[in-house]
């Protein structure tokens, strides 16, 4: 893969990470349909139980769409709601056993794509292993 920066500056090769990381996700999404729902489970995962209008501002959707989509994972056993225990007009949205399950297969159906395109890319484990610790780094400072 060649930058499209003339020079790789550090600054330069930053924005190339911001640049494949989006592309890599979007061709996966192409390539492999997600599951409506997939990224308030991922969401879910990541923080926690949330209530459904934090769950909205985290995906960046309105309120009633992420109240469908909420009610959808839950006729699916994929999350479960209870009262919020602060708000008795909210409630709390968890990601229930069958949801982990379910957000496991599919991260195994976007990791074999890419095991597959670093194999045909000649690609080694030493860089792979490099690549992940480079955004884990950047997620998680």
């Amino acid at each position: 893969m060649s930058s499209a920066h003339d020079v790789e500056t550090p600054m330069a090769l930053s924005a190339d990470i911001a640049i494949y990381a989006a592309r890599l996700v979007r061709a996966l999404r192409r390539r492999h349909e997600a599951p409506a729902g997939v990224r308030v489970l991922s969401v879910l995962e990541e923080n926690g139980p949330l209530g459904v209008t934090d769950l909205a501002r985290i995906d960046g959707c309105s309120q009633p769409t992420m109240s469908t989509a909420v009610s959808q994972l839950v006729e699916g056993g994929l999350v479960s709601k209870a009262p919020h225990p602060t708000d008795a007009r909210g409630s709390v949205v968890s990601l229930t056993a069958a949801g982990v399950t379910a957000l496991t297969a599919y991260r195994g159906t976007y990791a074999a794509t890419i095991s597959e395109r670093l194999r045909a890319a000649g690609r080694t484990e030493e860089e792979l292993a490099t690549a992940v610790g480079v955004l884990r780094d950047i997620l998680e400072s």
